[in-house]
């Protein structure tokens, strides 16, 4: 990163980290209705380390360092708030194989890419959200929903960061994976709508958002072989797909 970019980027990190930590102590009780959820649920139970998980992956990057790329998932699960870092249970090593397997992309999983969320609040599943809220009731709902408009604005002010003294380096995209919950009545509708209003404000930044399914259970890879046609390249696949999905999820009312 040049000297302005890498300055705008430390910004947007320090304002992240903030957030993280006014929403970790904004609700006292939340640990405990995670715990809670934790141990009632069907699955192996382990104790909640953080509710709320800040990406530590990000305090790893310099001024050397070369994004190329932000990838917006759904929400921590038990390994990333083990970690306290994104993608890295058997999704991310999914989609770090993705990448490994199609070096014309250029892109190193674990170098290139800052990874975001949807949301920061931790669940064993990203269904379990909504289970919270019969847990904590309005509150907890009011904070996620909360969040995921702050986490929204925050994808936009990190691209804007990457992008801004761009100069002549090819603009950094956007891949948000898994669109399922993002249609009206979804668990991230939310997120989807404050995108909608910042995409309305900057056409340049709704261009380069391409929407994807999860990497969980190769759902990623999957589609994207089915969708793949012939004589194109990979990265023609994923700007073709990615623009239909945008299409549904951005335009359509989805």
């Amino acid at each position: 990163m040049d000297k302005e970019t890498w300055a705008a980027f430390q910004i947007t990190v320090k304002r992240y980290r903030s957030f993280i930590n006014k929403t970790e102590t904004s609700l006292p009780g939340l640990s405990k209705y995670i715990q809670h959820l934790v141990n009632t649920r069907e699955g192996p139970s382990y104790t909640v380390v953080t509710p709320v998980v800040y990406n530590q992956a990000l305090d790893n990057l310099g001024a050397e360092s070369e994004i190329k790329m932000i990838l917006v998932g759904d929400n921590p699960g038990r390994r990333e708030q083990e970690s306290r870092r994104y993608l890295v249970g058997p999704s991310g090593k999914i989609a770090e194989k993705f990448f490994c397997d199609n070096p014309e992309l250029g892109i190193d999983f674990r170098k290139n890419v800052l990874i975001l969320n949807k949301t920061p609040i931790h669940t064993p599943r990203t269904a379990d959200l909504k289970s919270l809220y019969a847990i904590g009731g309005k509150q907890v709902e009011a904070l996620i929903l909360s969040t995921q408009q702050v986490m929204a604005k925050l994808l936009y002010e990190f691209w804007q960061a990457l992008n801004a003294h761009r100069k002549n380096r090819e603009c950094c995209g956007i891949w948000i994976i898994g669109y399922s919950e993002m249609k009206k009545g979804g668990i991230f509708e939310a997120y989807t709508e404050t995108l909608k209003d910042l995409c309305k404000s900057n056409p340049t930044f709704k261009e380069n958002i391409n929407f994807f399914r999860h990497f969980s259970m190769n759902q990623f890879t999957i589609d994207l072989k089915k969708r793949a046609e012939s004589g194109e390249s990979a990265g023609e696949s994923l700007g073709r797909i990615g623009k239909m999905y945008r299409e549904r999820v951005l335009d359509t009312g989805y």
